[in-house]
């Protein structure tokens, strides 16, 4: 929903990921921000109106993202995908940071504008593995962000840690990191930021994007 700058490129994106893509916008003229050679579902309407959500597809999607230029249609447009459709994988783009924890709280993964990249969006629809962020000139450290497997949840961070071999940075909690306690535990819509050796990269990837052993 939405097709502005970020919704445009999130929805080509997802296309040459190999996805089926629906863009709904209430002005048409938005749709050429789009590619010439986008294959796309292109509908104009509110996405938070259910008429237009059927039309688009919403009963075969596996993940939506309200990404209009209003924080309240957004997050309405994703409550009604979530509560009416029962779409899962949903992300609301939200303006007011002040705002972002209260619908957090609702289930609703947020994204303030400040921090806005549709990277950002793409993996919270689909998870990715891992992103380098960063690395030493050597090359042979690296900071990464891994998308920790739902398994983890509820776990301490060091359980984490002892698997892996990598180290905890830092998280990102509500759009705010904050660096992890020995007794700090992961929280669903975590995201979670190693330092590990380049040479370990896959291996860490591999660990945490996968359930934990039952042993932990």
């Amino acid at each position: 929903m939405g097709c502005g700058r970020v919704g445009a490129t999130l929805a080509q994106n997802l296309e040459e990921h190999g996805h089926s893509v629906s863009v709904i916008d209430q002005n048409s003229e938005a749709f050429r921000r789009l590619d010439p050679g986008f294959e796309g579902n292109k509908v104009t309407g509110l996405g938070f109106d259910r008429d237009t959500l059927t039309q688009a597809g919403i009963e075969d999607a596996f993940a939506f993202a309200a990404v209009s230029d209003g924080d309240n249609s957004n997050i309405l447009a994703a409550r009604v995908v979530r509560e009416t459709f029962g779409i899962e994988n949903v992300v609301a783009r939200i303006y007011d940071p002040h705002r972002a924890e209260i619908y957090q709280r609702l289930g609703i993964p947020t994204v303030a504008t400040v921090r806005w990249t549709a990277l950002q969006v793409l993996r919270r629809l689909l998870p990715m593995g891992s992103t380098d962020e960063y690395r030493d000139p050597s090359g042979k450290i690296q900071l990464s962000q891994i998308d920790v497997h739902q398994g983890w949840v509820g776990r301490p961070l060091r359980v984490l840690e002892e698997a892996s071999g990598a180290r905890l940075a830092y998280v990102t909690r509500y759009g705010e990191g904050f660096l992890p306690t020995p007794t700090t535990v992961l929280q669903e819509n975590d995201t979670v930021h190693v330092l590990l050796l380049a040479a370990e990269a896959a291996l860490v990837e591999r660990i945490l994007t996968s359930p934990p052993a039952v042993s932990e």
